[in-house]
Formats: structure tokens, sequence, C-alpha cells
């Protein structure tokens, strides 16, 4: 039986192209108590119901940090940055806690990268949650080509 007061998000421009991408995000968002989800790999969105505001959010950050990103359209309840972004231009950069379970997820954080002026080069491989970049570029460019692309995660030089 649903509460009249919940709470129903629906995140756009979610990364979700396999199985173990929907699995992945429907595990984070179970993780908070009180939250129902449906993830639609075909759409790229993440629906789920949460008992309030303060639950949906720590949905949110849940997915944040099991790194999905996605746009809610409310900036209310809203998606957060994981971490802090140094500031200016960096030569490289350690991204971390990012979702990658296959090749297509890697294709896709290989794409964002590759589309932030001054990437000259990346680590990033199918099933590593972890890796470089490097060149000549802009931290905030890059984590929001990977936000854009679905993805949230941490960075540092």
């Amino acid at each position: 039986m649903a509460l009249l007061n919940q709470i129903k998000v629906k995140l756009t421009g979610v990364h979700l192209c396999c199985q173990g991408c929907t699995n992945a995000a429907d595990a984070a968002l179970m993780s908070v108590e009180g939250v129902h989800s449906h993830c639609d790999m075909e759409d790229g969105t993440v629906t789920f119901t949460a008992s309030d505001d303060a639950a949906a959010q720590q949905a949110l950050d849940a997915l944040a940090a099991a790194g999905f990103y996605g746009s809610t359209g409310n900036s209310q309840l809203a998606m957060r940055g994981v971490g802090s972004i140094p500031r200016g231009k960096v030569k490289t950069l350690k991204v971390s806690d990012i979702h990658n379970c296959c090749d297509l997820c890697c294709d896709a954080i290989q794409g964002a990268i590759h589309s932030v002026e001054g990437v000259t080069g990346d680590t990033a491989r199918p099933g590593a949650t972890s890796f470089e970049v490097t060149g000549h570029f802009s931290a905030v460019a890059l984590v929001q080509a990977l936000n854009a692309a679905g993805f949230s995660a941490q960075v540092k030089p």
C-alpha cells in the first residue's frame, strides 16, 4: 500500500547500458530504507519513491556514491557532487568511485573524458572504478562531462 506523502523522483540521463548498471543502481537505492526503484535502460532513467525529501536525498546521494549521475529537474532535490573538485587546470587527475562494469560503460566514460579540451590520455579500462586522466585540462570540465554522460566520481589531483 502506497503512502500518500511519498516523494516520487525521476532521474534522467543516467548511464544504464546493461543489466550490471541497472543492478548496481537498484542496489544503491535499496540501501536506503523505504526507497523503491525502477531502472529503465532504454530511456536512461531511474525512478524511485521515498517516504520524504530527506530519504529521497539519501537515495540520490547513494546513487552518486555508486558512481551514477542524473538530473531530477528539481533544484531542491538534486544530485550533489562527490567530494571537492580542484579549480583551474590540472595535468593529472585521479578519478575514483565511478560505475564502470563493462566495455560499454568504459566507452562512455572515455568518450566523456576525451570531449574535454586539453585531455591527452587516460588509463580507464572496463571494470576499473579508478583511473587517471592526463593532459592540461579543467577538472571542473571533466566532472561536468562525466556527469553529462550519466556518471558521478571522486576526483583528486
